[in-house]
């Protein structure tokens, strides 16, 4: 199999599949066109690690996150060095990535869901709340985030089909189908090393609790959204389905592409538990796909509606996130997803990370190349995330992979 641009040596993700002849899913790798079976190396004595051997012939990454930052950074080594030597591999320990089956990467205990963009809340609250300011007082005081379901964190590749929900009609409030289906564009932060209940983790701490980073869809249901906001929060309009990568890019991967983020020089200046001394924000460039079914029945692959420089539309980074959540004590635990919050750039028309602002609220609905238009999903439409960091999106040095999902009908009541 041709090598994969991104999954070179300056990456090497990690993942969890099925392998061919294991009984039971493996930690895994993925280099160049390949995935490289941990626990085969690790049988053959190939990997040299006091990582127990159960975590890597695991059915998810949270035994090997429970073994901290140390042990991530000995097998990463490792596997620099036998890699440079391919002819050291044992029979079994690569695998051509078209021969496995890609699993959900963690077992998720708890899922937050940022709301740290800044461009995408302005452009949020100016579409929501014309007559009034679009950011409220205190967001840029404190990382505003949700609790979400963790038990609805599917893999990249589920269908995702159409929620119901009540919402507000021409007949009065009625539970009926999402009209407004949505897409958010978003990096998730996946907890390593979980921190104890009363011990909260110091903003340039987080290097110690993050694993690695995903790509991450948070659908979301905007009519039932509209009518259930208020006076508390996001429920049934994102509890239905989140999509993440495959693929976890660890953070020392990332780490020569971390930069400030935008509160770093904003006025007000963020609460001294908030202010970094190092950058935490990942120098990505990130673009939302889309394919009709019209599209993909001629033929035609998905086709870009927008692309983003994360480091441009967000304002709270993953460790000012981190602190926040466990400044009251809040307990961490391994395999605990922070989604970031939406990206979206100044120009919402080619940089929106929602069909929301894409369409600036279903009032400017947006052409594609075949010209059908969109506002909002409609049942056989396909959405792919992909991000990358440096170099472009077909030669990348670093890649997250693909994040898709095809809507389905709602389901007959």
């Amino acid at each position: 199999m041709a090598a994969r641009p991104g999954f070179g040596l300056e990456n090497l993700p990690y993942g969890v599949a099925r392998v061919p002849g294991a009984r039971s899913p493996h930690v895994v790798v993925a280099f160049e066109g390949d995935a490289i079976d941990l626990a085969v190396l690790r049988h053959h004595g190939v990997l040299d690690s006091d990582v127990d051997p159960a975590a890597l012939a695991s059915a998810s990454l949270n035994r090997l996150l429970m073994e901290g930052p140390d042990a991530w950074r000995a097998i990463r080594q490792q596997l620099h060095q036998v890699l440079a030597d391919r002819g050291t591999l044992p029979a079994g320990a690569l695998v051509p990535l078209a021969e496995v089956q890609l699993l959900l990467p963690v077992e998720v205990g708890d899922f937050v869901d940022g709301y740290g963009g800044l461009h995408h809340a302005t452009n949020l609250g100016q579409i929501l709340r014309p007559d009034g300011p679009p950011l409220l007082p205190n967001w840029r005081h404190i990382p505003v985030a949700y609790h979400g379901r963790s038990s609805t964190v599917v893999p990249s590749g589920t269908p995702i089909t159409r929620p119901w929900g009540q919402y507000q009609t021409d007949n009065g409030p009625a539970l009926v189908p999402t009209e407004r289906l949505d897409i958010e564009l978003e990096v998730g932060c996946v907890v390593g090393v979980g921190s104890p209940l009363g011990k909260p983790i110091a903003v340039d701490e987080a290097g110690a609790h993050v694993f690695g980073l995903v790509l991450l869809n948070d659908w979301s249901a905007r009519d039932i959204q509209a009518y259930e906001y208020q006076p508390l929060g996001p429920f049934l309009a994102k509890s239905f389905a989140t999509s993440i990568s495959h693929w976890v890019v660890p953070l020392d991967a990332l780490d020569p592409f971390l930069v400030g983020g935008l509160a770093a020089t904003a006025d007000p200046a963020p609460a001294p538990y908030l202010q970094a001394r190092r950058p935490w924000v990942p120098d990505l460039h990130l673009a939302v796909c889309l394919q009709t079914a019209a599209m993909a029945a001629a033929g035609q692959p998905p086709t870009a509606i927008s692309e983003v420089r994360f480091a441009d539309a967000m304002y709270w980074s993953m460790a000012q996130q981190l602190a926040h959540a466990t400044v009251n004590g809040a307990a961490t635990r391994p395999g605990d997803l922070f989604g970031s919050g939406t990206a979206s750039g100044a120009d919402p028309s080619r940089a929106g990370g929602s069909l929301m602002e894409l369409s600036w609220g279903g009032s400017r609905p947006f052409e594609l190349p075949n010209g059908e238009r969109r506002s909002f999903l409609e049942d056989g439409d396909t959405v792919v995330l992909r991000g990358w960091c440096g170099g472009t999106l077909d030669t990348p040095t670093i890649t997250f992979g693909d994040v898709a999902g095809t809507i389905v009908p709602a389901r007959a009541r």
